[in-house]
């Protein structure tokens, strides 16, 4: 198992948007006990949606779409498998996984 451990609010570097912006999708999926998924680039941009990514994309919430350079930050300050992160003050445990939706390559974010 793959633990990735981050300090962002002990810090003085203030929290980088794509992390601000991972947080709050993570707080709508402790929400509504769903995944987040963001599907890889089309258009110059990543979708993000909120639901089960073994199911059909009809049934997702779309979110709304996020740049790609915001979402590779993402992907480069997280890792494949368990993260534990504090940010803000506040504990974020949720694992990093990899998946298609139809026939688009996907991150899934799940609470851990």
């Amino acid at each position: 198992m793959t633990v990735a451990n981050t300090l962002m609010n002990g810090s003085r570097e203030p929290v980088p948007e794509s992390l601000q912006t991972l947080v709050e999708y993570l707080e709508l999926s402790l929400d509504k006990a769903s995944s987040v998924v963001m599907t890889r680039p089309a258009n110059d941009v990543c979708t993000v949606y909120l639901g089960d990514p073994a199911g059909l994309i009809e049934e997702m919430k779309k979110l709304g779409t996020i740049a790609i350079p915001l979402a590779n930050e993402m992907l480069v300050l997280t890792r494949s498998g368990v993260n534990e992160m504090e940010i803000g003050g506040q504990a974020y445990r949720f694992v990093r996984t990899f998946t298609q939706v139809e026939d688009a390559a996907a991150v899934v974010f799940s609470a851990a």
